[in-house]
């Protein structure tokens, strides 16, 4: 996206005569909110997708996820802007490494950021026959290259998702004012944040809390008794986490030491001010044979900015988070490896929105940039706390990402807009909590995941444990039991288009020799 800027200019192009608004104008924002782009989604979710893999609002909740193309139709001095979602996906359940097949059909991970971003590759390859026909109604136009195409510049993409990424984005600093601190807390804010820390911790098998309670007895913990019980707080060895969020009240960021006795000398001066009593859990889990969390009770439980896989029940899933594929896409694009055959450039995404959740702008920039880029913020927070563990931490993110420079010409790590909305999906787990709070019934989330693309033909597909919904153990290896959006189905689909194409219209690539 960056270099087709500096080619094209900033200030404005044409297309067929007209002069259009700019991708970085597009991409600024300044003609659509975080708050419309949400309400967009979830009126699609709500008045497009049918009640069929829809969760059941008395006992079930979903998460969903979607792609939004901005265009731009008018001119700079009197713009419109046209959005419409082009690829949606709901889920929240991932299979074992048991259950995965070499044929490719079945669909791994269900999680609604992974299937809207599939149904969206779905969506690509139909523009792509669209525009290899020679069909106006195509977003991308020809390249400079035989058999390459590339996005029409008054068009960008925006990401949604109703919570935010499992994975790094999840590990959020929970504060509140000092003032505050050591007091319960109540209302319907309290009820919907512990029903979110309950939601997460419940990822942690048997193994990992024996673990946790094992750890909690090597390190010091205070205390502070009230009227209404007590709060307990890490007095010392805050280790990976006391470098992963901002302290209003260390003024020495390289040490540790001392920090009760700071706080206690500030307490004046940081009188209403957030301070961190604990981070939201992720059930995302380290990846085998690297760092491992800390477990320790509180800030120190979790370590930052490391790969993760998404957890499974008693069978170990080989599916990274989706914080480490949402960094993998903000550098590779969201086309695929297939479709990059016919593009002279990525396809990235302008801006990715989060709807009505716990949320920290600090912690997705980190999750979703700066692990790839290694510079700046992610090294302060790895080195602060001179601790052993951090440097080790230090190391194994420079061995992953001493190699980002190495792209191929038109790969870049994207500086991707990282907005928050204020509207909360009306199927999320806070939204379901909030509407039966008088209910006894234990919540759960939904098994069905839904797939929407803007295709002429199936646009929809609902699945359940990787295979379409309502396949039996029989059918499993059949066409009918594969989702469109299964590795087998989009390289059927790429042939397709492949097929359709001369020789000689064919990128050096796909050339036969």
């Amino acid at each position: 996206m960056q270099r087709r800027v500096e080619e094209e200019g900033v200030a404005g192009r044409r297309c067929g005569g007209i002069q259009l608004l700019s991708e970085a104008a597009l991409a600024s924002g300044d003609m659509w909110s975080a708050d419309e782009i949400a309400e967009l989604c979830c009126l699609h979710y709500r008045t497009r997708l049918p009640k069929q893999g829809k969760p059941d609002p008395s006992r079930e909740w979903t998460s969903l996820a979607a792609v939004v193309k901005v265009e731009s139709l008018g001119s700079p001095g009197t713009p419109q802007v046209t959005k419409e979602v082009v690829a949606m996906g709901t889920g929240t359940k991932c299979i074992g490494q048991n259950k995965m097949r070499k044929t490719g059909d079945v669909l791994n991970d269900s999680h609604a950021e992974i299937v809207a971003k599939r149904s969206f590759q779905r969506y690509l390859l139909h523009q792509m026959w669209l525009a290899a026909s020679h069909q106006q109604c195509s977003i991308f136009i020809p390249g400079t290259e035989t058999g390459k195409w590339k996005l029409k510049p008054n068009v960008i993409f925006v990401f949604f998702s109703s919570h935010t990424p499992c994975g790094d984005a999840s590990i959020i600093p929970m504060s509140e004012p000092v003032s505050q601190l050591c007091k319960p807390a109540t209302g319907a804010g309290a009820v919907g944040q512990l029903a979110e820390y309950r939601s997460n911790h419940d990822h942690l098998g048997p193994e990992d809390e024996r673990k946790s309670e094992k750890m909690a007895g090597d390190y010091k913990i205070k205390r502070m008794k009230t009227d209404n019980g007590y709060f307990s707080i890490i007095t010392e060895d805050l280790a990976v986490q006391q470098g992963s969020v901002k302290r209003e009240d260390d003024t020495n960021p390289e040490s540790c030491e001392g920090s009760v006795e700071r706080q206690t000398a500030n307490k004046e001066t940081t009188l209403g001010r957030p301070k961190v009593a604990d981070v939201y859990r992720t059930g995302a889990k380290c990846v085998p044979g690297e760092l491992s969390d800390a477990r320790i009770p509180g800030l120190g439980y979790h370590c930052v900015g490391l790969l993760r896989v998404k957890p499974g029940r008693g069978d170990r899933t080989c599916s990274m988070s989706c914080s480490d594929k949402l960094a993998r896409w903000n550098v590779l694009g969201c086309q695929g490896a297939l479709l990059m055959h016919f593009l002279q450039y990525p396809l990235y995404l302008s801006a990715i929105i989060v709807g009505k959740c716990p949320y920290n702008q600090e912690v997705m920039r980190r999750a979703i940039i700066e692990r790839t880029l290694f510079q700046g913020p992610v090294r302060k927070m790895l080195i602060s706390g001179n601790s052993h563990f951090q440097n080790m931490a230090l190391w194994s993110v420079e061995k992953r990402c001493q190699h980002i420079s190495c792209l191929p010409a038109g790969f870049v790590t994207q500086e991707v807009k990282l907005l928050q909305s204020d509207l909360q999906f009306e199927h999320s787990h806070r939204a379901i909590q909030e509407a039966q709070t008088n209910s006894k019934t234990k919540l759960v989330p939904s098994s069905a995941a839904i797939s929407w693309s803007a295709v002429p033909e199936q646009p929809l597909d609902v699945t359940s444990d990787g295979f379409r919904q309502g396949t039996t153990k029989k059918m499993i290896g059949s066409h009918q039991s594969r989702s469109k959006i299964c590795k087998v189905e989009l390289f059927h689909a790429f042939q397709k288009l492949v097929m359709s194409i001369s020789q000689e219209d064919l990128p050096d690539t796909l050339r036969k020799l």
